[in-house]
């Protein structure tokens, strides 16, 4: 179900991507006449960047009657034209023979791959850029208004035990994957706008190649410490009814002295678990099927369930190709991996702020896992009442010496 919504939103943002052209695209192809040649229309529409319609062309492929006279032929196409071999070629109807036999050797068009280069050279790295700057812009303005969130009461002095240092590592090591996964997927998307300018063709490309191969190595341990954090910390973020008080005033974050009680985690770190396990999976099924496209294909199979439930028509898509080159999996992958990965970034630098110089005494929670006994009552009043019963009905049960 997971990676069917996950298919079909995909297809709606690659579809509003070209729906500006689309919608000047004419209603029907009329070239039939003109046995699919160009005509001056269609130059003048390709240079304003308009669609032109192809189903003519698509069509004109395996008919002996639209392609030449053998008797006129030199003998070295036979029957075929250049024009029918080239556009057999183009849609994928052309019977190929290889010397290799892997599955892509026999694609030379991929003709679907130009939508989804205009889409990741257009809008993803436009609105993607535009969110990242967008959620540092708020919690600077955040900041300014608000401060830093410090400790409302008198500190005690007192240190309570917040996080094991298991669950330091697995939280470190989700954390720091995840940066060094950000940072370099940023320079694979953004670099030959803002890096090859700035650093030159010859120097981008070794910091592309480093780039690439710690994005495909570390991505196995980012896979290691999301297991690990939603293993451990998976019933501790169930919501409950103190969710709904600590949502009705916003978590204490813009008002002082309002404390909603909450347990080992507030109703916000929920939000932040879910979202880090959802995008997580999410990603991690996206670059498994890019890692190993021929093996873990994700949207043909996807699309042919979902041409069958009729969602796509309804939606104004049509019929979703259910026939893909292992190229044309890999684009949806891609573009998928990308839009998650904007989405996980911006989701955590929220969460990076607030765990550091947005809170006072947030960051010890991960740092060496002991927090201020005052800043744990404030934050977590119910998880130190369930600490402190914990340690009674422990020290009652131990005989005295």
């Amino acid at each position: 179900m997971l990676r069917n919504f996950i298919a079909l939103l995909l297809t709606i943002t690659l579809a509003s991507a070209a729906f500006a052209q689309d919608a000047a695209t004419p209603p029907e192809d009329t070239r039939a006449a003109t046995g699919g040649a160009p005509t001056l229309a269609d130059i003048m529409a390709r240079q304003n960047g308009e669609q032109v319609p192809n189903a003519t062309r698509e069509l004109l492929t395996g008919d002996p009657l639209n392609a030449a006279n053998v008797a006129n032929q030199l003998g070295t196409l036979g029957g075929a034209s250049d024009s029918e071999v080239y556009r057999a070629l183009r849609f994928g109807t052309a019977d190929v023979t290889v010397s290799t036999q892997q599955p892509a050797a026999g694609v030379l068009i991929q003709d679907r791959g130009m939508a989804w280069l205009q889409f990741r050279q257009g809008p993803l790295l436009t609105w993607g850029g535009y969110g990242m700057l967008g959620m540092l812009g708020l919690l600077v303005l955040f900041y300014a208004l608000r401060g830093r969130i410090r400790i409302d009461g008198e500190k005690t002095g007192n240190k309570i035990l917040r996080f094991t240092n298991i669950e330091r590592f697995g939280h470190w090591l989700f954390a720091g994957s995840f940066l060094l996964l950000g940072a370099t997927g940023l320079i694979s998307l953004f670099g030959r706008v803002a890096l090859i300018p700035l650093f030159g063709k010859e120097s981008f490309a070794w910091l592309a190649m480093v780039s690439k191969w710690v994005h495909n190595n570390v991505a196995w341990a980012f896979m290691v410490g999301l297991i690990m954090i939603t293993v451990m910390w998976l019933v501790h973020n169930i919501p409950n009814r103190h969710d709904l008080k600590w949502l009705a005033v916003g978590g204490g974050l813009f008002s002082k002295d309002v404390h909603p009680p909450a347990r080992k985690f507030n109703a916000g770190q929920k939000m932040i678990f879910w979202s880090c396990v959802i995008l997580g999976v999410s990603i991690s099924a996206s670059g498994l099927s890019l890692l190993f496209p021929f093996e873990l294909p994700m949207f043909a199979k996807t699309f042919a369930i979902m041409n069958d439930t009729g969602i796509p028509a309804l939606l104004g898509l049509g019929t979703l190709p259910e026939v893909m080159a292992p190229h044309e999996e890999m684009q949806f992958a891609q573009a998928w991996h990308a839009i998650v990965a904007f989405v996980f970034m911006i989701i955590i630098i929220a969460h990076i702020y607030l765990g550091s110089v947005g809170m006072e005494g947030a960051y010890d929670a991960m740092g060496t896992g002991e927090v201020e006994e005052q800043w744990a009552r404030e934050h977590h009043g119910l998880w130190v009442e369930e600490m402190e019963a914990k340690e009674r009905a422990s020290g009652a049960a131990t005989p005295a010496e």
